[in-house]
């Protein structure tokens, strides 16, 4: 291996072995909460979802979670699916997961499974009709997905969506007030450029706002509709030698754009894993929950962890 390559391998492997050591306890529920996060949300504890066996179980990129955040849907950046409830102990925390095995998504018109380049599936959401719809990032494009049978049918795709960055696409699917679908790329370009966001109305796409950015090195990589009418937005920064941070911003939608913007969260680097899923919603108090899920890259030393935070209403 040339010299370059090792140092990089070393790069990308020690922050997560320091997360392995860091986690060594955390091998299920872990309730204490991060040290140093900022913003109104109060943690509320993470629970590490084992794969016991199912080979497709891990890179978690999608997630719903049910209005009365009992069960969920999931979706796996390896073309995979799977359906599930919580367990959850006295103040409604995670303490398990009860989950059907993972399914493989696959083409509507063949029933076989997807190519190689078509597998990186990253957004999800459900349209007002009871659709679910998928986003990919790879190859940058949208399909609607049959939860009994994990097939997948096309969605048509404006051509400004090919011109996205490969594997940049993508990154977080959820809908406005209005029902109609919104889809934010990973990367907006450049640090100074407000990261695009795509919306669709009667066949059309346009992108009539974004979200500011200002040299931030933070990364979309989810977002949902809050109960409350808000858009809550999951992104990330990766530093090489230590690891993972996230934050979540909020947003309310205006005649002008995205206005409003409040820092819910912001953890430090090594807080949690590698989150990229978030469902927002409303417990038996009346608080909003942010549930999150990690991709765990399919990697032995990162995990599948459900992260949950509580804002509590005024």
């Amino acid at each position: 291996m040339p010299d370059r390559s090792r140092f990089q391998l070393i790069a990308f492997l020690l922050p997560l072995l320091l997360a392995l050591i860091g986690g060594l306890g955390v091998l299920g529920l872990r309730a204490q909460p991060p040290s140093h996060t900022l913003g109104a949300a109060q943690y509320l504890g993470s629970y590490t979802w084992p794969a016991r066996g199912d080979d497709r179980h891990g890179g978690l990129s999608g997630l719903q979670v049910s209005e009365d955040g009992q069960s969920f849907v999931v979706i796996s950046d390896r073309s995979a699916f799977a359906k599930g409830r919580f367990k959850r102990g006295a103040q409604d925390q995670i303490i398990g997961v009860q989950a059907e095995r993972f399914q493989p998504l696959r083409y509507a018109q063949t029933g076989g499974p997807l190519a190689l380049n078509d597998i990186d599936a990253e957004g999800l959401t459900r349209l007002p009709d009871g659709q679910w719809l998928i986003s990919f990032e790879a190859r940058a494009r949208l399909g609607v997905l049959d939860l009994d049978t994990g097939k997948v049918t096309d969605w048509p795709i404006p051509a400004q969506f090919r011109k996205l960055q490969f594997n940049s696409g993508l990154e977080a699917l959820a809908n406005d007030p209005q029902g109609r679908v919104i889809a934010i790329p990973e990367r907006s370009g450049k640090l100074e450029r407000p990261f695009p966001v795509y919306r669709h109305e009667d066949g059309r796409w346009s992108v009539p706002y974004g979200l500011r950015r200002d040299d931030s090195p933070f990364l979309v990589v989810g977002a949902d509709l809050g109960p409350d009418g808000r858009l809550y937005v999951l992104e990330r920064h990766y530093l090489e030698w230590r690891g993972f941070a996230s934050r979540v911003r909020s947003f309310a939608f205006g005649p002008e754009g995205l206005r409003d913007e409040q820092l819910i969260l912001q953890s430090e680097i090594g807080d949690h894993d590698n989150l990229e899923a978030i469902s927002v919603w409303r417990d038996r108090a009346g608080d909003l929950r942010l549930t999150m899920v990690s991709d765990d890259n399919f990697f032995l030393l990162q995990r599948s962890e459900f992260v949950e935070y509580r804002l509590a209403q005024d």
